[in-house]
């Protein structure tokens, strides 16, 4: 009965936003983005402080005994090569939005910076700023959750729920069962809202695409429809495959693709400059990774405050309810960074 109960009242809330969506579109926009507006500008300074923390203490795990714990029974191997877990990863966790924003963001960086800066610091500040976006911050909310699930749920054999470490830390009695409800409602609607968003937002990217490549003018949604089938399709055709076949044989697919792309700009290009670059931004990122975590542009003006809101702490909060919905891929769930093993019985340490 309780996991009927959090059926239930995780699609009453989505329900709630779909019907209001559809009565009253404007409105729940303009709810939502006075809503947002409010959350980053009074409590910005906390999402910052929690993907720090996350960061630091992944850091911690990964490199104090802990880290040689294995998420399943100790002689557990793995279930895929490094290659195709990582494909994995970036194809779940990221996938349309990091080849999207590869160009646009830093040049959008570039453009508020340039106000501010020289061209060349505002240059190298633009693409520190967005690897700071996409890089090990995120990455740290992904593997905490996942550790966290991974640890329950193969270790020591327990429902792999959000719930489940509440319940295994302090009982299943009282107040854990109630905020286990609750963590598990509230989970399985970001779920919902943001596959819904994340798939949205993939449409409206791959409809602009076209009509760019194509010089089309006012398509509307005839073309969006057509398009979100077609990724209903293949979202829809990897599930009903083993995952070996499925997910990990696109995955690998779309990485070898993104890597012929890599070499081929990287050869036909100014190499000498592309490789500079790159490794003067691999130093400006990891001189200024904790740093740049910390800081919230409470004294710059307006607009400089509001690029910071509108990308970097966007971003970090949009990445905290990302590992459960996995760009769109929500069999992933919060597992996106776990490695899995051919053997699912586990024992507890």
């Amino acid at each position: 009965m309780l996991r009927n109960s959090v059926f239930i009242a995780s699609m009453a809330l989505t329900a709630f936003v779909v019907i209001w969506g559809v009565i009253d579109t404007q409105g729940l926009a303009d709810f939502a983005t006075t809503f947002v507006n409010f959350v980053f500008q009074s409590r910005g300074w906390f999402v910052m402080l929690t993907v720090s923390t996350l960061l630091l203490s992944c850091a911690y795990l990964a490199f104090s005994p802990y880290g040689a714990i294995r998420l399943g029974n100790d002689r557990d191997v793995p279930e895929f090569s490094t290659f195709s877990w990582l494909t994995m990863m970036f194809a779940a966790g990221m996938g349309v939005g990091l080849l999207f924003y590869g160009v646009a963001e830093p040049v959008e960086h570039y453009l508020v910076l340039a106000e501010h800066m020289k061209p060349g610091v505002a240059a190298s500040s633009a693409l520190f700023v967005t690897l700071f976006n996409w890089g090990l911050h995120a990455w740290a909310i992904y593997g905490l959750v996942g550790l966290v699930i991974a640890y329950f749920g193969f270790r020591r054999g327990l429902p792999q729920m959000l719930s489940t470490p509440f319940k295994a830390v302090f009982g299943d009695r009282g107040w854990p069962v109630t905020l286990g409800w609750l963590v598990d409602v509230l989970a399985i609607y970001a779920i919902a809202i943001g596959l819904a968003g994340s798939v949205a937002m993939g449409v409206f990217q791959v409809q602009s695409g076209f009509e760019q490549l194509f010089d089309l003018q006012k398509t509307g949604m005839a073309l969006s429809l057509a398009i979100f089938a077609v990724l209903c399709v293949a979202y829809f055709v990897p599930l009903l495959r083993e995952l070996g076949q499925g997910m990990a044989l696109l995955s690998n697919a779309a990485i070898c693709i993104t890597i012929g792309l890599l070499l081929y700009i990287l050869l036909t290009g100014p190499t000498g400059f592309l490789m500079s670059t790159v490794t003067n931004t691999l130093g400006v990122y990891l001189s200024n990774l904790i740093p740049h975590g910390l800081r919230t542009f409470s004294f710059w003006d307006e607009g400089v405050q509001s690029w910071y809101t509108s990308w970097t702490l966007n971003y970090m909060a949009c990445w905290l309810p990302r590992p459960f919905r996995c760009s769109g891929s929500a069999f992933w769930g919060p597992w996106a960074f776990i490695r899995p093993t051919k053997a699912r019985i586990t024992r507890h340490r």
